[in-house]
């Protein structure tokens, strides 16, 4: 098993985040868990910490949300010491986005330590200043020798188990800010907003889980107030905020954010929603999502329509292909057409995605799906919920559309595709072949999964032999819904190393496991 070595956190990064949050604490909360209130007094305050978004070797997305309307302002500096530094001016922030607010930085230096801090002032009184909230992020490298490494995992404060005070709130972010990587994919279900967070939940052995609860957790989500404490929730952990300061995001959503297995035009028969139409539903969640995670195409003030799917350029080595599997698909159904236009995908995002593969100059193309291809996913006793419908035969339904992509990749001789996703609350590795397959005009490639980050596990899904999968590896539960105090979480590793471009994965559980770990080679069409 080759690898790729990087240098642990410094002291000086260390001691760099000491204005986030108390590092002592397990789990400390911010002050007021609730919306901000106009009547404060004293100095804006950014209690929610401070994060970065899709950064490349140029540019990165800083993000905050105050306690009270401020002007936000961020200085950037190569140093710790910020004794020469480049200050941003942000915009205002206030009630119109929950009072948060993302600043984009331009001109950065690739491959370099980027050190931040975000200070917040009273917009009627610029003197007044809260304390500046403090992080640090890496560029991406400009040369392909300097090597990558990233994580990725998905689905949190799923399935009721939401931040548990007894055993030190989301632990695995402590363990991934612990491996100091370039960045960290979330392959969605960042949020449940279709979950009830209960004060207590007894488990099967007697013991009991306790929670953090707040009110917007206390029912399904549909009004924008409801999204918005939805994604607030995970920032009341101080392991997300000290993550957030150090480990800039790659974020994309799926269901949960607004609700299980929806798609575009659903009309729920939910009696827990008084709003049918998840097209509103949806539309709330996105500004709330926009609001709460920095995303290079989407609105930063909230005010206009931006889309999920982006490539996130990450160097010489690495371009990642960001998938939204779920604003474009058509109707949840048994997926046996025989034609399928819109599939998954939609037309206009697999055209985008072609047009992007065939650009990209990057050694390895990481296509972040946020739904796996070969296993089948129900939506009820007969809709599939994902790409495979349980047919190992010639495609049909979604798979259309997959095939088609499949296909273009194999003929356009793409080189360095691989597909990682989450969802389905397990880990694996999964080989797809056209020899084992029922349709065959494709390259060899392999599927990463893991996840659940802080949800609930489940028992492995089945497979669908259309496009050949052989399962590897797994690690799963035997039964639905396993806490995370009685099964570990997942996330995995990527890590290309810069002289030979070998990529190397590792599926991990929490505790420090390297459960798999495989080393493909750079330049096959497919392997």
């Amino acid at each position: 098993m080759s690898s790729t070595e990087r240098r642990s956190p410094s002291p000086d990064r260390r001691s760099l985040l000491r204005g986030t949050v108390a590092a002592s604490a397990a789990l400390a909360l911010p002050v007021s868990a609730a919306a901000p209130a106009l009547a404060l007094s004293g100095r804006p305050r950014a209690a929610w910490g401070v994060q970065t978004g899709d950064v490349t070797c140029s540019s990165a997305l800083v993000w905050v949300r105050a306690d009270r309307p401020a002007r936000m302002a961020v200085e950037v500096s190569a140093t710790e010491s910020f004794r020469r530094s480049r200050r941003c001016h942000g915009p205002l922030l206030g009630p119109g986005t929950d009072f948060t607010g993302t600043v984009p930085l331009r001109g950065l230096p690739a491959g370099e330590q980027i050190h931040y801090r975000v200070t917040l002032a009273d917009p009627h009184d610029p003197r007044r200043t809260g304390e500046p909230v403090y992080g640090t992020f890496r560029t991406a490298p400009a040369h392909r020798r300097a090597g990558v490494r990233f994580l990725w995992s998905g689905d949190i404060a799923g399935q009721g188990w939401g931040i548990n005070p007894d055993i030190g709130g989301f632990r695995a972010f402590a363990e991934m800010r612990g491996l100091d990587p370039d960045f960290f994919l979330c392959s969605g279900d960042t949020v449940y907003a279709d979950g009830v967070i209960e004060p207590s939940v007894t488990l099967p052995d007697g013991r009991v889980w306790r929670n953090v609860t707040t009110e917007e957790k206390s029912r399904v989500a549909q009004t924008l107030a409801d999204f918005r404490g939805n994604f607030r929730y995970n920032l009341l952990d101080a392991n997300v905020r000290r993550f957030n300061a150090q480990v800039p995001t790659v974020v994309q959503w799926d269901d949960h954010e607004v609700r299980n297995n929806w798609y575009p035009g659903q009309i729920l028969d939910d009696p827990r929603y008084t709003e049918k139409n998840v097209n509103v539903l949806a539309g709330r969640s996105l500004r709330a999502f926009s609001e709460y995670f920095p995303v290079s195409t989407l609105p930063v003030r909230g005010r206009r329509k931006g889309r999920m799917h982006r490539v996130v350029r990450y160097g010489p080595l690495l371009d990642v292909f960001v998938l939204d599997m779920r604003s474009y698909r058509n109707a949840n159904s048994p997926g046996r057409q025989t034609s399928d236009r819109d599939g998954i995908l939609g037309a206009e995002q697999l055209a985008w995605l072609k047009r992007e593969l065939s650009r990209s100059r990057a050694v390895w193309k990481a296509i972040a799906a946020d739904m796996p291809l070969g296993l089948v996913v129900p939506d009820g006793p007969a809709d599939i919920e994902a790409v495979a419908q349980g047919d190992p035969g010639a495609p049909l339904g979604r798979e259309l559309q997959i095939a088609e992509l499949l296909r273009f990749i194999r003929r356009r001789r793409i080189t360095g595709t691989f597909w990682l996703t989450a969802d389905v609350h397990y880990t694996a590795a999964q080989h797809y072949a056209p020899e084992r397959a029922a349709f065959k005009d494709f390259a060899p490639f392999w599927e990463f999964v893991s996840g659940p980050l802080a949800a609930g596990g489940f028992p492995a899904n089945a497979l669908d032999g259309t496009f050949g999968p052989e399962r590897v590896f797994v690690h799963a539960p035997t039964r639905a819904n396993v806490s995370p105090m009685e099964a570990p979480q997942h996330f995995g590793e990527v890590a290309v190393d810069g002289g030979s471009g070998e990529l190397t994965v590792r599926l991990r559980a929490e505790g420090g496991t390297v459960l798999f770990s495989t080393t493909l080679q750079p330049g096959r069409v497919g392997q």
